[in-house]
């Protein structure tokens, strides 16, 4: 019998011990699709992020990773005042 029937996806992450790992990336996937959404919107380009951030574009393209997890939060409200919105953090 299968040790999961009835349990949640979250419990099978963490039996297999890999949530944080996949919570991390999706939680980045989302800010980099609504860094991509505002920055859009707001007609900045990856270049021109890199200027407002003041550093290169291959380190705007790193934090545009969705796949890089090493962000700090030092960085989160830099960017967060470069693309004109406030950082938000909440625990649920």
């Amino acid at each position: 019998m299968n040790k999961h029937t009835g349990s949640n996806f979250d419990d099978l992450l963490a039996d297999e011990g890999i949530l944080e790992v996949v919570s991390a990336k999706a939680h980045k996937r989302l800010l980099v699709l609504q860094l991509a959404d505002i920055m859009q919107e707001a007609k900045i380009s990856r270049r021109g992020l890199a200027q407002r951030l003041r550093t290169s574009r291959s380190q705007v393209d790193s934090l545009l990773d969705p796949d890089n997890t090493s962000i700090t939060l030092e960085l989160l409200e830099r960017l967060a005042l470069a693309v004109g919105k406030e950082l938000k953090i909440e625990l649920a």
